[in-house]
């Protein structure tokens, strides 16, 4: 009972029949009491929903939605719900009451646990999520404080409030994503979905955070960590506790792989993989890793119970008669002689079985050998091969065995499994930025943080010079393996437009504020309308620079309205000219082509790098006024 605080719900009776007691715990959703059924006359968890959500209908909707998820689930591994129900404003629960203590208690009690013991824990736990993946349901949740422990060692698995039916949105209202951030698949984090698969992620981490007492990704704030999630490969567990078996490892690298496809399909799947795992680790793994031994022990109900042998009772014998005592040492003396006997020969027989050829070596050769010759060379020697999933080495080339489970050197007998994993190329790096570099000098710093260059495409560009890059594919920032070809895309300039016919003015204040060096010559073609432009060069469709000087012929007359081309050359005074658009452009592309243009620039704000707003945002201006932007 929380006892800072005066509970104004402890000692009223919900419904006429459960009275509350004391209050358990206070989560996001709902406060949980012990209660008592009065009906029943047994204890009882009581889940209250939080008043300020009882109003929302969703919430309301999600809330009951947890009694008939958990309620269809039969299993022994599952916090039971007996009953749900409304009394005034109050939304509420009636559960299993669990004594005991959570997960997240044992792990702040031990900072973290042997393999053996928390593969133990792991498989009630997934045997709970598989029934629930059976049905169809997706828990959303998984992490210690919603796995109790009772106090015989049985794990039980709560909160399926934030579970929903796999064909469900996976999203609440105003896209709000549910679960905890250090537990969250990518997808969870990038749109909300979630599906059976991203509860074994969420398993996978759990999993790491026994064998290490961390969890894989930490940052300052929560956005960091699930940036993490979505950005960074979930790290190897012995990289943090050296020494952990590396099919520990795997089973982790596995189930929390980013992309879903490639972890097991459920929570089921899951399990035998661990149920295997766990089979073949050492009798004193977790002495060997510095941690006390933990035992499982059947209950009479068939589930799976967490027995610490460092709390086993000591067996004691029942008192013995001194004839029984005579007989023992008479027995015992013969029992001793066929021992010995038998060892001697068990003795001799291992000797011949150690120095006969029954065990073989995993070859060092093969780490950097084309897969198909490796699996050819291993089966070879009697071993039976599984190719694992491709992962990143910066030492073994693509499509070459980057490492195997067991290590070179490991001995083995005829028929073992060995797993081979394949280099997918090297490991990722950063695309470094060389947007607004020469083509050639992009390609040179491409290759010196070795990237490949790859492919050149070219588009139109009014913020970048012909032959410079624009971009790459993938962009600077994402990570890539060095493997894999960068793709450039390069600005061929600006595009000269279509300008024959045209009013001569409109087309050289176009071309200027284009950033274009215009001349202007006069010739009188009599087919031709007077101020129109009858010549260009270069030609239309062309690409140009800023800063590069063309050229248009206007059709000559004495004058016309504006006095801009007359016989005399000379232009009116306060000439108007178009004022450039440079909303959504970077602030210094936006200067640029604004100076190019014939105006003066003042920034209004600055709080980015895009320009969100300019004044005047259009139209026509006097050549060498100001123009405004805000960023």
């Amino acid at each position: 009972m929380d006892a800072t605080v005066a509970d104004p719900l402890v000692g009223q009776v919900l419904d006429g029949r459960y009275r509350i007691e004391s209050r358990v715990a206070r989560g996001g959703m709902a406060t949980v009491y012990m209660g008592r059924d009065m009906r029943l006359d047994r204890t009882v968890a009581i889940k209250v929903m939080h008043a300020a959500l009882a109003t929302d209908e969703d919430f309301v909707r999600r809330f009951i939605g947890e009694a008939k998820a958990a309620a269809a689930l039969s299993n022994p591994n599952v916090v039971a719900v007996y009953d749900q129900g409304t009394d005034g404003e109050h939304v509420y629960l009636v559960m299993e009451y669990v004594r005991g203590r959570t997960l997240r208690d044992l792990l702040t009690e031990r900072g973290r646990l042997g393999p053996r013991a928390a593969l133990e824990i792991m498989q009630p736990v997934l045997a709970a999520l598989g029934a629930a993946h059976r049905a169809g349901l997706v828990h959303r949740d998984v992490k210690p404080e919603n796995v109790l422990l009772t106090e015989d060692g049985q794990a039980k698995v709560a909160d399926f409030g934030l579970a929903r039916a796999e064909t469900a949105s996976g999203m609440t209202k105003t896209g709000v994503i549910i679960g905890t951030v250090g537990y969250l698949a990518p997808e969870q984090v990038l749109s909300g979905h979630a599906d059976v698969r991203s509860d074994v992620y969420a398993a996978g981490v759990m999993l790491f955070e026994l064998l290490t007492g961390t969890l894989p990704h930490q940052g300052d704030t929560p956005l960091a960590v699930a940036y993490k999630h979505v950005n960074d490969p979930i790290p190897a567990p012995s990289t943090r506790v050296p020494g952990l078996p590396h099919p520990l490892d795997a089973l982790v690298l596995r189930a929390t792989a980013r992309q879903p496809q490639e972890r097991p399909q459920d929570a089921n799947v899951f399990l035998g993989e661990v149920a295997q795992v766990h089979a073949g680790l050492p009798r004193d793994i977790d002495q060997r890793v510095g941690m006390p031994a933990a035992q499982p022990r059947p209950a009479a109900d068939g589930s799976t119970r967490i027995f610490d042998a460092r709390t086993a009772p000591a067996s004691v014998p029942p008192p013995r008669s001194a004839g029984d005592r005579a007989l023992g040492v008479l027995t015992g003396r013969y029992v001793l002689i066929a021992i010995g006997a038998v060892a001697a020969v068990i003795l001799g027989w291992a000797v011949w079985y150690q120095t006969s050829g029954q065990y073989d070596h995993v070859p060092d050769t093969i780490i950097g050998m084309p897969v198909a010759d490796a699996r050819a060379k291993l089966e070879d020697g009697g071993m039976t091969v599984r190719i694992g999933d491709a992962v990143y080495s910066d030492k073994v080339k693509k499509g070459e065995v980057a490492r195997s489970e067991p290590g070179p050197g490991t001995r083995l007998t005829d028929g073992s499994l060995v797993t081979l994993f394949p280099s997918k190329g090297r490991v990722p790096r950063e695309v470094p930025d060389v947007s607004g570099k020469p083509v050639d000098e992009a390609r040179k710093i491409l290759r010196d943080r070795g990237f490949t260059p790859g492919k050149v495409t070219t588009t139109t560009s009014q913020s970048y010079d012909r032959d410079h890059v624009i971009r790459t594919k993938p962009p600077a920032g994402q990570k890539q393996s060095p493997d894999e070809p960068v793709d450039i895309v390069v600005s061929r300039g600006m595009e000269m437009p279509s300008l024959v016919g045209r009013n001569g003015e409109e087309a050289a204040n176009q071309l200027r504020s284009m950033g274009l060096d215009v001349d202007v010559d006069r010739r009188r073609r009599g087919s031709s309308p007077p101020g129109t432009v009858i010549e260009q060069s270069p030609s239309p469709g062309t690409g140009v620079s800023r800063g590069d000087r063309v050229r248009i012929v206007v059709n000559e007359r004495d004058c016309f309205i504006g006095r801009f081309f007359c016989d005399d050359g000379d232009r009116a005074d306060g000439e108007q000219i178009p004022v450039p658009d440079v909303r959504g452009q970077r602030v210094e592309d936006a200067r640029r082509a604004l100076r190019a243009s014939g105006f003066k620039v003042r920034i209004g704000s600055r709080v980015r790098d895009t320009v969100v707003a300019q004044t005047p945002s259009g139209g026509n201006a006097p050549r060498g006024s100001e123009v405004t932007i805000w960023a």
